[in-house]
């Protein structure tokens, strides 16, 4: 009998449950990219989006941000929601979704707050 089929790694890792994951955790990424588009969309501001000029850099129109918001959207849901069985209940699934949001998040504020007077950096100067 082959010692394999007897341990954690081969019900979680070999049967696909990691390829769920990673769906859920790029589920969750693309909901972190659709908030800040779609709502700057909804309430009629010009936002960074990937077909501005410079992308990721220029602002595109409030349409075409409500537009990169829904499909990230939809893309969010299929990934989440269609693949595999996801379960708000697993520890597992959410941390995976969650891990996604916040790995994509993070470098967005980032990013996006030098443009949009995000938070300016600490001086330490001022501490004084």
């Amino acid at each position: 009998m082959n010692w394999l089929h007897d341990t954690w790694l081969h019900d979680t890792w070999l049967h696909d449950t990691w390829l769920h994951d990673l769906a859920y955790l790029f589920g969750g990424a693309f909901l972190a990219n659709a908030v800040p588009h779609f709502v700057s969309g909804v309430m009629g501001r010009p936002f960074q989006s990937p077909f501005a000029t410079p992308p990721g850099q220029g602002l595109s129109s409030s349409t075409v941000n409500v537009l990169w918001g829904f499909f990230n959207l939809v893309v969010g849901y299929l990934l989440i929601c269609r693949v595999g069985d996801f379960d708000l209940r697993s520890t597992e699934h959410v941390v995976a979704c969650g891990l996604g949001i916040l790995l994509l998040a993070l470098p967005m504020a980032r990013r996006f707050g030098r443009f949009n007077g995000g938070n300016p950096p600490f001086d330490k100067t001022e501490a004084r």
